[in-house]
């Protein structure tokens, strides 16, 4: 059974994983952890770390995506970063 972080993560991701299959540039979705933490994590699950605060966070992905606009979404749903 699915943890309720686990849950949380889905919709967020989803969403963003369905924009980029649709031809969407997103790559990296953006957002805090329920503990608010700030995390950074690619669609598909593939890359992704946890940072000190939303400017790290966001640094990195655009570091990751070479600075493509709406490469990056920054969400306000709270995710997980599943290892």
């Amino acid at each position: 059974m699915p943890t309720p972080a686990a849950i949380a993560v889905r919709p967020a991701l989803e969403v963003a994983a369905t924009e980029a299959d649709a031809g969407g540039v997103t790559r990296f979705l953006v957002a805090q952890d329920p503990e608010g933490h700030w995390i950074a994590v690619e669609i598909h699950g593939r890359s992704g770390g946890l940072f000190r605060d939303r400017q790290a966070a966001l640094a990195y992905a655009e570091d990751e995506t070479d600075h493509r606009p709406d490469a990056v979404l920054l969400s306000r749903e709270r995710i997980a970063l599943q290892l």
